[in-house]
């Protein structure tokens, strides 16, 4: 899934960077941002879901050693 958004991601980057021209350098700076916004969200949604899992391993292995 990951991979798969980060392929989407890159290619729309230089479909971007290809387009940018003198006049539409605004419009860019915009889709930059909200691109950044778009990675931003995606990270912080990954790492609320890994968090959990991880904190669940450390629990699981701290009552095995008899914590």
């Amino acid at each position: 899934m990951l991979g798969s958004w980060y392929v989407r991601l890159r290619d729309r980057l230089r479909e971007v960077i290809a387009a940018r021209d003198s006049e539409e350098e605004g419009q860019g700076m915009v889709e930059y941002a909200l691109i950044l916004v778009l990675i931003a969200i995606v990270v912080i949604v990954i790492l609320t879901v890994v968090g959990h899992r991880v904190s669940d391993v450390f629990s699981n292995v701290n009552k095995g050693l008899g914590g």
